[in-house]
């Protein structure tokens, strides 16, 4: 991948707060006609700084009252029960995102439910089909008080 320069960079922090620009916006932005703005874009993609494009859904309005951090500890370590953690949690449409950690748990998944009660449930019916997973801890989150869902762009640090 190249170093990214100053428009790379901008452009990359413009879609992040609005990925619906027409090239013409983005191209009126970042101070170049549409045709070289729609390339670097497109090069972005291809080079994989920009994973894909969506839509930020308000969970409360979707019915999913409850955000709860979840730490996982499993049973042992072994290459055969994180691999079977790992492909189950790609199924179930509650974890959002899932990160394996160091330290006192070994994983961390994010879920959304609809209250208290659909939670317990999810954690009896569905984490508790998992064998692998030796433990849990659930933190609920009373507030967000920050979510950018960006990333701080630096340009790559490991191109010359």
């Amino acid at each position: 991948m190249d170093k990214l320069d100053e428009t790379d960079i901008k452009i990359l922090q413009i879609l992040q707060k609005d990925s619906r620009l027409t090239v013409k916006e983005l191209a009126a932005r970042v101070h170049l006609s549409p045709s070289p703005a729609f390339e670097r874009q497109k090069r972005l993609e291809r080079d994989g700084y920009i994973k894909r494009y969506m839509a930020v859904v308000d969970a409360e309005k979707a019915g999913n009252g409850i955000l709860v951090l979840c730490n996982i500890r499993l049973k042992q370590h072994t290459q055969e029960l994180i691999q079977q953690f790992m492909d189950a949690v790609q199924d179930i449409d509650e974890i959002t995102e899932c990160f394996n950690t160091s330290g006192d748990y070994d994983f961390l998944i994010k879920v959304y439910a609809h209250d208290m009660k659909a939670y317990q449930q999810f954690m009896l019916h569905t984490l508790g089909r998992i064998d692998c997973i030796g433990s849990l801890h659930s933190v609920f989150v009373i507030d967000e008080t920050k979510n950018t869902r960006g990333v701080t762009i630096k340009g790559n640090p490991n191109a010359e």
